[in-house]
C-alpha cells in the first residue's frame, strides 16, 4: 500500500498557481491567434497532440515529425527548429524564434496580435 504526503501540496503558493495559470492562458489565447492567422482552427490548440500536427501543417512539415518529439534529446532539437520555421512563415527572424523558445507566453501574443503576416512555407 502506498502513502502520498499531501502536505506537499498544501504548502505551495496560491499566488505562484495563480501566476502560472495566468501565464498559460496568455500563452493559449496566443496560440489560437497565431492559428487563426495561419488559416487553421484555434480550438485546435486545446487538443495535445493535434496541435502539434497542426504546427507541423503551419509551417509545412510532414506528419512524422511528431515522432522525432519522442526521441530523447532530438526532440529539443525538433521543437526549436519546428519554433525557427514558424517565426519564418510569419516573417520573423532568428530573434523571434529565442523569444518564442525562452517566452512563448510573449511571444505568441506579439506573433498572433502583431503585424506578422502568414505566407506558406515551400517544402523543403
Amino acid at each position: 500500500m502506498y502513502y502520498y504526503d499531501v502536505s506537499y501540496y498544501q504548502n505551495i503558493n496560491p499566488i505562484y498557481m495563480w501566476f502560472v495559470l495566468i501565464l498559460a492562458l496568455i500563452a493559449l489565447v496566443g496560440c489560437w491567434k497565431v492559428f487563426t492567422k495561419a488559416k487553421r482552427p484555434g480550438w485546435a490548440i486545446l487538443i495535445p497532440i493535434y496541435n502539434t500536427y497542426v504546427v507541423l501543417k503551419i509551417i509545412n512539415r510532414p506528419w512524422w515529425w511528431l515522432l522525432l518529439l519522442l526521441v530523447p534529446l532530438v526532440n529539443i532539437f525538433v521543437a526549436i527548429m519546428m519554433m525557427y520555421e514558424l517565426s519564418l512563415a510569419f516573417g520573423k527572424g532568428l530573434g523571434y524564434t529565442l523569444l518564442l523558445v525562452l517566452l512563448p507566453f510573449i511571444g505568441f501574443i506579439m506573433l498572433g496580435f502583431g503585424d506578422a503576416k502568414y505566407s506558406k512555407p515551400a517544402r523543403r
